[in-house]
């Protein structure tokens, strides 16, 4: 193979960007160093420095290698062996290229896992064989969902204390799956391995005989990560106006999501002009179609007014516009965050100031349960609700990531304070009265009717074991809510529901419905249509969903779905959300 076509293979590789996470001592930093080390990645000099950094700052014991210090780079880190701020490596194999992000795991460095992870494909998530599954194993776990990092690779590490124990290995997998359910994690992988001499890491290992899948490079090198990009919303936000002389008008940037043709009709925010497109260029010359995520220059036919933070959409295809949106929100700084507090949000490559007018919830990392909180501390993570002086426009974080996420700056000091995505936008015309995109929004919604995800139903789930089945329930709450799809959990405090309380739910839960809220309750038992009729509950539109937890033999004859308790609600959400799309027509709202 001759120079050129070396290069033009090297080009062409696909890119992963990976993240590696989990607990204070789970052995990140010696995973990427063994990883590097033993995929001949490590230049000589950078190997004869790593010798003797590791006899002056090693912890492996004299003569051996620390493969730590190839990521711990700082003073700090190498005297605390530990790692503070995230360090980057990149690297290359015959099959892809690598950007590989290790990540500090103290609690008081949440906020930079939280930084390394905004840009990643994939996750590692290391959990020491000694410890299991810990609070900040679990944190961790949560933002990689909460950023919607799609794929997540669980790595058992330091098997070797334990002479490869396969019941090891498995007690931590289960411990971890059962925590995962709560989770918006649709591909998790487990491998046990030992960083520190080798084991599964690069090369399968004959110490490991009971694991049959791949080693973590062979993942690494394999995983497909090509449907997680938006290729549906085409977003382009405007970097630079490009203007090098009288007869040229261009508009510089990357294409955050989608797609884009020469002859599109397009539509600018917020001015709200339309033209279409003329030319696509690049440094390499013209395209007739471009996909995110290059950078680009477009050329419009008409000359209208664009400037840097503008936004170029399709005009069919508009991002809903609001001053008012809940997001989760990840808070990164000591002062916390409250209720009137004031911030400068960056979005889309837009400044614009924003005021917190609520904080609906927290949530407890180690139960993913909701509690009423009125301030976020730091590393916390809660849904806010936020005014912001100007429109933005904003898709929501699940639907689209570029239009989705957002941090927020603090106004005195200029630090980033927080991040967050945006979970749900309030509909201005709702809250004014006026709403000048409303033609835009109604010709969008005319598209997308049959994907709106905002329609209301009662979801009732009983069964013999009512704790279970309140389990169950805000199980499935959770994960569709993350999904943004607009839920709310109604269930007794108690484990004892007399039958006027199960009666209230019922009504509530039907109230919920008519306001477009999937409202998913937790009941002693479920009605039936009597029981329906005589709560003046007719309304076939909003006809409630029965779900059994048990068995067959015990379910009541009402029951429209039968499940087994044992059964994670996460694999019956896409079901569940069919039968209710074939039931109701989505609402507009």
């Amino acid at each position: 193979m001759d120079i050129t076509s070396y290069l033009d293979q090297h080009e062409n590789k696909s890119l992963l960007r990976v993240l590696t996470c989990g607990s204070v001592d789970d052995g990140k930093s010696t995973l990427i160093g063994r990883l590097l080390y033993d995929s001949k990645l490590i230049f000589t000099d950078q190997l004869q420095a790593l010798e003797q950094a590791s006899q002056k700052n090693g912890t492996t014991g004299a003569g051996n290698i620390d493969y730590a210090l190839l990521l711990d780079g700082l003073k700090a880190e190498r005297e605390q062996g530990i790692t503070i701020d995230v360090a980057y490596r990149y690297f290359t194999t015959p099959k892809r290229k690598f950007i590989i992000a290790d990540c500090p795991g103290h609690e008081q460095y949440t906020r930079n896992m939280a930084t390394g992870a905004s840009t990643a494909n994939l996750a590692i998530i290391l959990i020491d064989a000694r410890h299991g599954v810990l609070t900040q194993t679990k944190r961790h776990a949560y933002i990689v969902s909460l950023l919607g990092i799609q794929h997540l690779l669980v790595a058992v590490n330091k098997m070797d204390l334990f002479d490869y124990d396969q019941t090891v290995f498995e007690k931590i997998q289960k411990e971890f799956s059962s925590f995962a359910k709560g989770l918006n994690l649709p591909d998790i992988r487990y491998i046990p391995i030992s960083a520190l001499a080798g084991e599964n890491v690069v090369e399968k290992s004959s110490k490991i005989s009971w694991y049959e899948g791949p080693s973590l490079l062979d993942i690494l090198e394999e995983v497909d990560t090509s449907k997680d990009l938006n290729y549906e919303h085409f977003r382009f936000p405007v970097q630079v106006v490009s203007r090098p002389d009288l007869n040229f008008r261009g508009f510089a940037g990357s294409i955050a999501s989608g797609t884009v043709d020469v002859g599109d009709e397009i539509v600018t925010l917020p001015s709200l002009k339309t033209s279409k497109v003329k030319r696509i260029l690049t440094a390499d010359g013209d395209l007739n179609h471009a996909f995110a995520p290059l950078p680009v220059t477009i050329e419009l036919e008409d000359e209208i007014d664009i400037s840097s933070g503008d936004l170029i959409v399709k005009k069919q295809d508009v991002p809903q516009v609001s001053r008012h949106f809940s997001a989760s929100i990840v808070w990164m700084a000591e002062s916390p965050l409250k209720v009137g507090n004031q911030y400068l949000i960056r979005h889309s490559g837009r400044n614009v100031a924003a005021k917190v007018v609520g904080i609906e919830h927290e949530i407890d990392i180690n139960t993913l349960d909701r509690k009423e909180s009125d301030h976020l501390a730091l590393n916390q993570v809660g849904l806010v609700r936020l005014e912001t002086k100007k429109p933005i426009y904003a898709d929501l974080y699940d639907h689209n990531k570029s239009t989705g996420a957002f941090v927020l700056i603090d106004l005195v000091t200029n630090n980033t304070v927080g991040a967050g995505r945006i979970d749900l936008v309030h509909d201005d015309a709702l809250l004014s009265g006026h709403d000048p995109y409303k033609k835009l929004r109604l010709e969008t919604r005319r598209r997308h009717l049959d994907k709106n995800l905002l329609f209301g139903k009662g979801i009732f789930i009983a069964g013999s074991d009512l704790p279970e089945v309140k389990s169950w329930a805000r199980q499935l709450d959770n994960h569709l809510f993350q999904q943004s799809f607009n839920t709310h959990y109604l269930g007794a405090e108690d484990d004892q529901v007399s039958s006027d309380q199960n009666d209230t739910l019922i009504q509530i839960s039907q109230l919920l419905g008519i306001t477009g809220t999937l409202a998913i309750t937790a009941l002693s038992h479920l009605p039936d249509e009597n029981g329906i009729k005589a709560l003046s509950l007719t309304s076939s539109q909003f006809k409630p969903l029965n779900i059994w937890l048990g068995d067959k033999i015990s379910a009541p004859k009402n029951a429209d779905l039968v499940i087994s308790p044992s059964e994670n609600p996460i694999n019956y959400s896409q079901q569940l959300l069919d039968i209710l799309r074939s039931e109701n027509e989505p609402q507009v709202v």
